[in-house]
């Protein structure tokens, strides 16, 4: 077995996976990686179907499938970075405030070494402690979020901490600028007929539902996006239920009428060009999958994710 680097699916079967992320060496076999894929266990803030602690797991066993080429981005992610696999943060169960502590402690030498941080959650909440990590390098963070569900209440079932509502909490906290922050996708029934207006006319987000994305099209979603972040530090952080349920069932509060896996692929590939320095995948729960289907798409938006930053990297070597 060769830990020195990541294993080649010419030279050693895909399914015999060391339990890393597309089967990368460990963190410390690594020198000065680029970028650290690390897993956050965690889903007792869900409020419907537990089961995202089993995300970080699922995404990592079925990424063996990954190969490193995106003919597409046009580079080898293994050529032009050098990643490696953290592990997973030392969560504790049933207790939210703990976890955010251990996330938030062992991702900061991360952040500070200039390495970008690959999450897997997790349900949404803890991106809240992840972005407070962030923030302590680069200020207040331009956020790019893609979910179906806006996640800015106030409490949920009288709890501040939830994963409903991190980014009403990283406005209060001063982690996130919303004036350089959109979501985009959300759509469902709701709590409160008025949570789109609140989210842009109170807390000062750009909220695009997803019957708007479809009514405006792909391209002109871009430029919104582009142009509301600039070239600002960009969190982007994605919910797995942003995507279809047809395309990606394996999730704890799945909402119709959203996005297949090619639109989705394409609206990231989109994002080549944004200024990114952290990124999460969340929500993934494997109990309630069909043939790893879901935890396939989020192994692939983390491929997407990666190729844009190898993009940049090999941009700036030519």
């Amino acid at each position: 077995m060769n830990n020195s680097k990541s294993s080649s699916a010419l030279s050693t079967p895909r399914f015999c996976n060391t339990g890393t992320f597309m089967r990368m060496p460990r963190m410390n076999d690594v020198d000065n990686p680029d970028f650290v894929i690390f897993g956050i266990p965690f889903d007792t803030a869900s409020s419907y179907r537990s089961g995202a602690r089993f995300g970080p797991s699922g995404i990592r066993s079925i990424s063996a499938m990954m190969k490193p080429n995106n003919v597409i981005m046009g580079v080898n992610i293994l050529e032009e970075l050098k990643g490696a696999d953290y592990g997973d943060v030392n969560v504790t169960p049933g207790y939210i405030l703990p976890t955010y502590d251990a996330i938030e402690r062992e991702l900061q030498p991360i952040v500070d070494a200039g390495i970008i941080p690959i999450g897997l959650g997790g349900d949404h909440s803890v991106t809240l402690a992840e972005m407070r990590a962030v923030a302590k390098k680069y200020g207040p963070l331009s956020m790019v979020h893609f979910d179906s569900h806006a996640d800015i209440n106030d409490e949920v079932f009288g709890q501040k901490y939830n994963h409903g509502t991190p980014f009403r909490r990283s406005i209060e906290e001063g982690i996130v600028d919303p004036s350089r922050s959109i979501q985009i996708g959300m759509r469902g029934s709701l709590y409160d007929p008025n949570e789109h207006r609140i989210a842009e006319d109170e807390l000062g987000y750009r909220l695009i539902p997803a019957h708007k994305v479809f009514d405006m099209g792909f391209d002109a979603v871009v430029k919104e996006i582009k142009d509301r972040v600039g070239n600002h530090p960009v969190f982007l952080t994605f919910d797995i239920d942003f995507v279809d349920p047809a395309y990606a069932p394996g999730t704890g509060t799945p909402e119709v009428g959203g996005f297949t896996s090619r639109e989705t692929l394409s609206l990231l590939r989109a994002l080549k060009d944004l200024n990114f320095v952290a990124f999460d995948v969340v929500e993934v729960a494997p109990a309630y999958d069909h043939g790893e289907i879901t935890s396939y798409m989020a192994a692939n938006i983390c491929f997407e994710y990666i190729s844009m930053l190898a993009l940049k990297k090999k941009e700036r070597t030519l």
